[in-house]
């Protein structure tokens, strides 16, 4: 009803819309009505209401399901939570369609990679997109590779940023870190259940109070962005990569877009490190190391750091 009703209201931008009309398109009393205007002026949208009806002045960067039109039963939004990994986990489990989404405005306990934080402050874009391939875990990769060059190429052609990926999903401009990415498992037999990807995209808001190596789309632009249509652009892209019959192409093409090859570089894990020059990234997404004495050195996780 919400869509419905914000929907109308776009229809004749700064008129308003009496009450009546509302009532009859919406096929609900003219209270019922008020009932939905009260609660979308409650969350921030901006309408203006009199004797002639109701007009739409704003509309907050707002997440909310309705706000994703044919999605919007796909959207789990959330204000505040611990972790949008932990949520998706769970409607994973419960059996949840394939391309749920578990968004926030702030986490409490954001996750990245090998257990550190990730800092999520108001304005940021932070979900889990829930996929269900029937695939082995060998094929996992290719899943998290799209998810960064899908993101990766949406800031480069439709904010005109250049944007790099670094092995094995980040994504920075600049050597700053704008975007983070951590993916979590469940198999049955020998094949994947569901894949969870988690995403923490600096948007609008100012990461660098935390981690000053780190930049927001905010300010590389000079203005503030559109969450939601960067979310969809996301979702309608990775549907469309995911569609394609031959999934091999993903990583060659992500290596086209990355700063990591061609450099010397330290991987390091909870329990171990390498260091060696980055030569190639493989079918299974590894990370080929040339080592002192020549030999190469297959990497299948942890943080990469680029050395001077």
């Amino acid at each position: 009803m919400k869509r419905q009703l914000i929907e109308l209201l776009q229809k004749k931008p700064a008129k308003f819309i009496s009450g009546e009309e509302l009532s009859q398109k919406l096929g609900i009393s003219r209270v019922s009505v008020w009932k939905h205007i009260k609660k979308l002026q409650e969350l921030s949208y901006q309408i203006e209401s009199g004797s002639k009806g109701y007009k739409l002045l704003n509309s907050p960067d707002s997440l909310y399901p309705w706000e994703f039109g044919e999605k919007e039963e796909l959207i789990h939004y959330f204000r505040e939570v611990d972790s949008t990994m932990t949520e998706a986990k769970r409607l994973a489990r419960r059996g949840c369609p394939p391309f749920t989404v578990v968004v926030a405005e702030r986490q409490t306990k954001g996750r990245g990679r090998l257990r550190r934080t990730w800092f999520s402050d108001e304005g940021g874009l932070f979900f889990t997109l829930v996929l269900r391939p029937n695939i082995p875990a060998t094929m996992m990769s290719r899943y998290t590779f799209a998810a960064s060059l899908c993101l990766t190429l949406i800031i480069q052609r439709e904010l005109g940023i250049e944007a790099r990926v670094k092995w094995p999903n980040d994504i920075l401009v600049n050597d700053k870190k704008i975007c983070g990415m951590l993916a979590e498992m469940e198999m049955e037999s020998d094949m994947v259940s569901f894949l969870n990807i988690g995403i923490g995209l600096n948007v609008n808001n100012n990461p660098t109070i935390e981690e000053p190596n780190s930049a927001s789309l905010c300010s590389l632009t000079g203005k503030k962005l559109s969450r939601k249509k960067l979310l969809i652009s996301f979702l309608d892209q990775m549907k469309l990569l995911l569609s394609q019959p031959d999934l091999n192409r993903i990583i060659p093409e992500w290596k086209q877009h990355t700063i990591t090859l061609n450099k010397t570089v330290k991987v390091v894990t909870n329990s171990e490190e390498w260091e060696g020059f980055a030569v190639d990234i493989d079918e299974s997404g590894a990370l080929v190391l040339k080592q002192a004495d020549d030999s190469l050195k297959r990497v299948y996780f942890g943080d990469c750091f680029h050395q001077a």
